[in-house]
This record gives C-alpha cells, sequence and structure tokens, in this order.
C-alpha cells in the first residue's frame, strides 16, 4: 500500500517508520519542497521516498499531519480531494474557538470529496519506540463516515502492528479524539493471553 504524508514533522516521521517496516511505501512532503526532505527520507527506509504535496495526496491512503494553523494551506495545494482517503491527525489548540465544530469537520470542510478519518492523533510520539524495539500492539482510534476508508486504513494499520478500533463516526466518536478530550493521550496496547 502506498502512503503519503502532508508534514514530515514528527508524527509523519514515526509512523513512516512502522509503515515501511511492514513493506508499505510511504511519501513524505513539506511546504518547503522534496529537496528538504532527502536526508530524513533516507533515515527512515528503502520505501519511503520524498515528494510534493499533490504528490503524497495520489497515493492509496493521504494522512494530514501539520501543526492546526498550516492545516487549511496544505489542503488547498490538492484541489481536487474527491474520492480520496484522507488522515487527520491534527491537534487543534484547545483554546481555538470553532463554533462547536470538531477539527475534523474544519478538516473535512478544507478537503471537500475527501472521505476523512480522525486517527493517528492521540498517542504521544515520544512515548513511541521505534518499530524494531516495539513488541507491543498500540491501540490505535478512528473516527469516520466513510466504511470503505476505515476498513482500509485498519488493514494497514494491523499490518504494521497496531489494533486499530472503530470508534463510530467523524463528528460525535472524533469529538473523543479532541486535545483535551478522553482518549487524548492515552496510550494501550493488547496484551497477548499466554496459555496455561
Amino acid at each position: 500500500m502506498r502512503i503519503g504524508f502532508i508534514g514530515a514533522g514528527n508524527v509523519a516521521q514515526t509512523y513512516a517508520k512502522y509503515f515501511v517496516r511492514y513493506g508499505h511505501e510511504v511519501v513524505l512532503s513539506n511546504s518547503r519542497g522534496p529537496d528538504s526532505l532527502n536526508e530524513l527520507v533516507r533515515g527512515i527506509g528503502s520505501n519511503a521516498k520524498t515528494g510534493t504535496v499533490q504528490e503524497a495526496a495520489m497515493q492509496d491512503i493521504v494522512i494530514l499531519c501539520v501543526r492546526w494553523e498550516q492545516a487549511k494551506q496544505a489542503l488547498a495545494e490538492v484541489s481536487d480531494w474527491g474520492g480520496r482517503i484522507l488522515v487527520d491527525a491534527t491537534n487543534r489548540p484547545p483554546n481555538e474557538d470553532a463554533e462547536g465544530k470538531t477539527s475534523s469537520e474544519i478538516i473535512a470542510s478544507y478537503a471537500p470529496g475527501a472521505g476523512v478519518i480522525k486517527a493517528l492523533n492521540t498517542l504521544v510520539m515520544n512515548w513511541m519506540p521505534a518499530p524494531s524495539e516495539n513488541d507491543r500492539k498500540f491501540v490505535l482510534f478512528m473516527s469516520g463516515d466513510d466504511k470503505a476508508a476505515k476498513q482500509k486504513l485498519a488493514r494497514i494499520l494491523d499490518e504494521a502492528g497496531f489494533a486499530p478500533v472503530d470508534l463510530g463516526g467523524l463528528i460525535e466518536s472524533g469529538r473523543l479524539q479532541e486535545f483535551g478530550a478522553p482518549l487524548s493521550g492515552l496510550h494501550m496496547d493488547l496484551i497477548k493471553q499466554m496459555n496455561s
């Protein structure tokens, strides 16, 4: 599977390393252009490459992991979001006035036509072990209205060693994943039950 990242910070790098280790291809992009990411991508693995935002958006699944204030401009670089799977991994600052809207509702308005999934935003990256050192199966929450898109994302996450949990629809379930909400910063992992 091919996964594009809009943004190349800590979140993108961490998940890219997991995806690459398990055989997926990743394209990382940022606002400064592909050449600024060459050294970073070499450290992720042979299945990682650089690209423009438009090239990242052409992949099977697109993950938005920029700072909140950069999201609108980053998504505007893609002229047509119709039919694309867009994972919203952003975290909106808690003091931002959004007139009652969830962050993913706002992201969806910036990318009309995309199947938006709120995911990959609740784990604290500094607590994540390197893929080669990880013997745990971290739980990752997903919220979205496009069931087929969620199934596709769940399959990739499961293959990369995570335990995806579908919470339900984008708005109500997505609220649980907002910064400061009950699932924000919650690290859970599956424990393998040993036969007695």
